[in-house]
């Protein structure tokens, strides 16, 4: 007998991976955390039966969110990461020896327990001495922050559930407050594909435009995620994401990725007509 996991991505539209064994199931007082094992795929992650990561895929993720404010921003010293507990954000963040320190709050602990003793590949830099892990809401601990951090990175889940705060205006303002006055802001935006995670786009950019005075949308395609079609916000005081594009500096690192480029940096932000109307609608 086979065994899939599948996750509906609208009442009509289902998407299934063949999985070889489960190895771990657990609840948490947040959320039902799974990891299976996959022969496409390789070891993947569902929080509360929602697509997380797959050992496959996750790079192009960890590294859009984290390598383009990144080739940006010209003096990154302290990061604020928010969610993320899986520590893809933090891998691809200690590859930078300026980063003087990052601050990781995560909500659930037991996602980095689980993280770490079944996705290393992806957990694999959590102990790195830079690294502070705060275990409490991500929300509460941006209010309590002002003009602390160059760069914050808000890897949320989906916009219900433990991550749904994460997605107001309250939270984007204090994120605001807490950055230098050169500071960016990144987040995970949905896919604009299906009606109602477009919706869900809409309703996070247009309360972060009313917070950044430069707010921009870019792109990635991911296999396992809904659509495979996935925004990103890029929200900052000072820096636009093309504009101040430390291209020449980004590629003297010699940094390989598997999936950024800075030549791949600047197609990113130039987004197919649907989306532009969708954004347009609510900037």
């Amino acid at each position: 007998m086979q065994l899939w996991f599948s996750e509906k991505h609208t009442k009509n539209v289902k998407f299934s991976i063949r999985v070889e064994r489960q190895l771990y199931s657990g609840k948490s007082e947040f959320q039902r955390i799974d990891v299976f094992e996959s022969p496409e795929f390789g070891r993947f992650l569902t929080l509360d039966g929602y697509m997380m990561l797959t050992e496959k895929d996750e790079f192009i993720y960890h590294e859009m969110i984290t390598h383009v404010p990144m080739a940006v921003h010209p003096n990154v010293k302290k990061v604020l990461v928010i969610g993320a507990g899986d520590g893809g954000v933090i891998r691809e963040l200690v590859r930078y020896p300026e980063i003087e320190q990052i601050d990781l709050v995560e909500i659930d602990e037991l996602v980095v327990e689980v993280s770490k003793k079944y996705l290393p590949k992806t957990a694999c830099r959590l102990d790195d001495k830079r690294v502070h892990i705060y275990y409490e809401d991500g929300l509460r601990f941006v209010r309590s922050c002002e003009d602390e951090y160059d760069l914050i990175i808000v890897d949320s889940t989906d916009p219900f559930g433990p991550g749904e705060g994460l997605f107001t205006k309250e939270f984007y303002g204090n994120c605001y407050k807490a950055l230098h006055e050169d500071g960016i802001m990144i987040n995970q935006h949905e896919s604009p594909f299906y009606e109602e995670d477009a919706a869900a786009c809409q309703k996070a950019h247009k309360q972060i435009v009313q917070s950044f005075p430069i707010s921009k949308i870019y792109q990635a395609h991911i296999p396992t995620y809904p659509s495979g079609h996935w925004l990103f916000g890029f929200a900052s005081k000072k820096y636009h994401p093309l504009k101040d594009l430390q291209e020449a500096r980004w590629n003297l690192r010699g940094l390989h990725c598997d999936y950024y480029t800075t030549t791949l940096h600047k197609g990113a932000f130039y987004l197919p007509s649907y989306v532009e109307e969708l954004l347009k609608n609510v900037e």
